[in-house]
């Protein structure tokens, strides 16, 4: 007996010697569920003693004496352990520990107690999109719309979600950070024209943590947001002004062309727009064609209360 305890305190010496000892104590990093439904618990490994050493994660549930070893080790990557849907239990408490073992020991983290409730963190948000509009005032603003992370379920209320945005000119170091509450849109003011602005978004369920910052986009703010909108309207008026005058014009050479009618005809038309009375017998006398002439009539009404009543008077005279 005391040969062998000589034997293995020997061992001991050389290892030692040689730079070998037992694992260090590994610590776990974080656990974390991005849907309520599955998790995943990461853990930063010791020293290794210099040996070849193997990590092992068990849990037990609060209240239950059963001990389990991790059901999957490879999906989350090293040093990791995955619970699926058919390992995870809301408002259960898991006491979890990872385990170290080389040939000179082991070690073993302290506990961690995780409640899959509030170890939620989501995927950042999706589909941004970035607008540059104007209120009725001619104000620009930034209008900044994304929609939930695609595996969160915040339709049926399984999830309450917060949103937040921020956003930057290219130039600066800092963010600036807008909380936006449970909308899905948000407008952002006083930005500076001519400016390129970086804007990204995360988000948080009710119990749980801030999601990554999701995927940066970038908008330029136009400098002549303005003054192209109203070069439009300026187009629009000179082309409706030249197109108005065009149809005047071709309306007077019609008119032109078909009133150069005799004396009499015109000296009864003049008098009689003056005296309400037209002479509507020297006029259906007239050599000029009966269809230019009667529709004039009522045509004489209209005129006789116009502007242009003085202007004719004037010629009664010169008659």
């Amino acid at each position: 007996m005391s040969s062998a305890l000589a034997y293995m305190l020997l061992v001991l010496s050389i290892s030692l010697l040689n730079g070998q000892s037992p694992p260090g104590k590994p610590e776990i990093h974080k656990c974390r569920s991005p849907d309520k439904e599955a998790f995943t618990c990461w853990w930063n490994p010791g020293s290794d003693g210099g040996l070849p050493t193997n990590y092992s994660l068990t849990y037990s549930k609060e209240g239950e004496k059963n001990t389990y070893e991790c059901p999957d080790y490879k999906t989350s990557g090293p040093n990791s352990c995955f619970f699926s849907k058919q390992y995870t239990s809301i408002w259960k408490i898991y006491i979890i520990t990872v385990n170290a073992t080389n040939e000179m020991g082991s070690s073993t983290s302290d506990p961690l107690y995780v409640d899959v409730t509030y170890i939620v963190e989501p995927e950042p948000p999706r589909n941004l999109t970035l607008e540059v509009k104007q209120l009725k005032d001619k104000k620009t603003y930034l209008w900044v719309k994304w929609l939930p992370p695609t595996i969160t379920d915040v339709k049926t209320g399984w999830f309450t979600m917060e949103y937040e945005i921020r956003l930057k000119s290219e130039e600066a170091d800092e963010w600036e950070i807008h909380f936006t509450g449970h909308q899905t849109q948000f407008k952002v003011f006083d930005l500076y024209p001519g400016q390129k602005y970086l804007v990204q978004t995360r988000c948080k369920p009710d119990h749980g943590y801030w999601s990554r910052w999701g995927q940066e986009k970038s908008i330029e703010i136009p400098n002549d947001f303005t003054l192209k909108d109203t070069t439009v309207w300026i187009i629009v008026a000179v082309l409706s002004a030249v197109i108005c005058l065009i149809m005047v014009w071709a309306v007077a050479l019609k008119g032109y062309r078909y009133f150069t009618i005799s004396q009499p005809f015109s000296r009864s038309l003049l008098l009689g727009i003056m005296t309400k009375s037209p002479d509507t017998k020297m006029m259906k006398t007239s050599k000029q064609p009966k269809y230019l002439i009667y529709p004039l009539v009522p045509v004489i009404s209209f005129i006789q209360k116009s502007f242009f009543r003085g202007f004719l008077k004037v010629l009664k005279c010169t008659y």
